[in-house]
């Protein structure tokens, strides 16, 4: 009875990081900047890698094998993110602003400075 309940659960941790991994994929080929995507990427790659290696170490069980697959969690965790930060001060350094929406950006006072240079 507990094989099945942590066979169920790995199998959701390891589907649940693969429609991650792929929403993280749909994000890059989405969003509109590079900040964005890069975004997108670094964060799902890390929860990605997390909930797989995650649901392979609960099908290992207890070895020499789950230990390897701890490391390899580690070594991501530290890595991914490291990644993503050194990415982004690359571009920044480099001049890669991001872009604006015209949804998102402030909107600009012309109508009222015009209202009182016609009011004169």
């Amino acid at each position: 009875m507990s094989e099945v309940v942590i066979d169920l659960i790995s199998g959701g941790l390891l589907l649940g990081g693969g429609l991650i991994g792929v929403l993280g994929a749909l994000g890059v080929l989405r969003f509109p900047d590079f900040y964005s995507r890069l975004h997108a990427a670094g964060m799902t790659d890390t929860l990605c890698a997390l909930m797989i290696i995650a649901g392979l170490i609960m099908q290992t069980g207890l070895s020499l094998l789950t230990l390897k697959l701890a490391l390899i969690l580690l070594f991501l965790l530290f890595t991914a993110p490291t990644a993503t930060h050194a990415l982004a001060r690359a571009a920044l350094s480099d001049g890669v602003q991001p872009t604006q929406d015209s949804q998102t950006a402030p909107p600009n006072d012309h109508h009222g400075s015009e209202n009182e240079s016609s009011n004169t």
